[in-house]
């Protein structure tokens, strides 16, 4: 049986997409449904079944509160930029690839101590 973890990208409800993970695959969507869309059409015709847990971003063990501020506050601005055709600076744009770094590798964090809650 395939586990499939989906989660949202960003906290900003008005831009947020949905990251699905399973077994090393990924795919990303605009809603939930979208991206494990995406990503069954990457598994095998013949796979039996999955199970989908849908994790809401919150502060946790694996990435914390000041983190998260941190990181809706650096796309935040990094938004803005955007849509004003400018870029963060240097300092800003090292600490927001620094703080999304961190959030896939506590992404891959909790889907392992999922993964370990389900006995696989």
């Amino acid at each position: 049986m395939k586990k499939v973890i989906i989660m949202p990208v960003s906290a900003d409800t008005a831009d947020t997409s949905y990251c699905a993970v399973a077994d090393g695959k990924q795919s990303v969507g605009r809603t939930a449904g979208e991206a494990l869309d995406f990503l069954t059409g990457q598994f095998p015709d013949d796979e039996p079944e999955s199970l989908v847990i849908v994790r809401k971003l919150h502060a946790d063990r694996f990435f914390n509160a000041d983190q998260k501020k941190q990181l809706v506050d650096l796309m935040s601005r990094w938004r803005t930029a955007r849509d004003n055709g400018q870029q963060l600076s240097a300092d800003e744009q090292t600490r927001l690839n620094a703080l999304i770094e961190t959030e896939l590798q506590a992404s891959a964090q909790r889907t392992s101590a999922v993964s370990d809650k389900l006995g696989q």
